[in-house]
């Protein structure tokens, strides 16, 4: 079956959606993006990953030529279109066309994706992580620049890690595709400053974990080495535990009852939706 697109209005056959190279996020890698999943054709806290991407056009200077009624109704279609009842859609926002390829001079070009997403429950399938010392550009915002992450995958493969964990100054912050939580004796934590404060994220802030305290508080290195679990959270992973940061294992080195918990709510939160 077809693939089908948005670009702006127009609603296209994937091999005929194209951009000019005009755009400045092909000359200078300007624009944003969100992303969230659909469950059985039904999209999975939408009105939140719209707040967040209507926010980091206005933290970039770019405007969304549709309303948030507008974009929802486009979204339905192209779910109807593709019939794809699992999957990730991902909205682009591009800097739009520049005629001297650095200033802003068009409007934002609008992209809404869609393709198949294995919807998976990782609480037993721990990953490693090595850390990197780094901190993001406009971290509140989720930007297209994810250089730094790309050009670290050589290395994460010779190291024989699933995905980065970025720190900064010792304070650890986050994955470039996730956020980061360590487990205490009494706490579950992530961080508060400079980090993309992630949709899955804030729905972990708001559970219930009997014996525990949910809050974000800037932690350090030493923190994640010391604690009993650790896990990344997003749109595709849920909660990931972290069996391993730079070859050391966290807690016992293997995935916890916590992150199984805090899987266990997210996934009823899903049903609801």
């Amino acid at each position: 079956m077809e693939n089908y697109i948005y670009i702006n209005d127009q609603l296209l056959p994937a091999t005929e959606a194209t951009l000019n190279v005009r755009d400045l996020a092909i000359q200078r890698g300007y624009g944003l993006f969100d992303f969230f999943k659909t469950i059985g054709n039904r999209p999975i806290f939408l009105d939140d990953h719209l707040d967040r991407f209507y926010h980091s056009a206005d933290e970039m200077g770019l405007e969304i030529a549709f309303t948030l009624n507008e974009l929802k109704g486009m979204i339905s279609t192209l779910i109807a279109k593709n019939n794809i009842p699992d999957s990730g859609i991902k909205l682009i926002l591009t800097g739009g066309y520049s005629d001297d390829g650095f200033t802003i001079t068009g409007p934002a070009n609008l992209i809404i994706q869609q393709t198949p997403l294995v919807i998976k429950n990782l609480s037993d399938s721990g990953i490693k992580l090595m850390s990197y010392h780094y901190q993001r550009q406009l971290p509140s915002v989720k930007s297209i620049d994810y250089v730094q992450a790309i050009r670290l995958q050589k290395q994460m493969r010779e190291s024989g890690v699933g995905e980065i964990l970025y720190y900064y100054n010792s304070i650890v912050g986050e994955s470039p595709r996730s956020n980061f939580f360590i487990v205490t004796n009494n706490e579950i934590l992530t961080a508060e400053n400079n980090i993309l404060k992630g949709v899955i994220r804030g729905k972990i802030m708001g559970l219930n974990i009997p014996g525990y305290t949910v809050a974000e508080r800037d932690f350090t290195m030493d923190d994640l080495f010391a604690a009993k679990e650790a896990f990344l959270s997003s749109t595709t992973r849920q909660a990931h535990p972290v069996v391993a940061v730079d070859g050391r294992p966290i807690g016992d080195g293997q995935p916890g009852p916590v992150v199984r918990e805090i899987n266990r709510q997210l996934f009823g939160l899903m049903e609801k939706e």
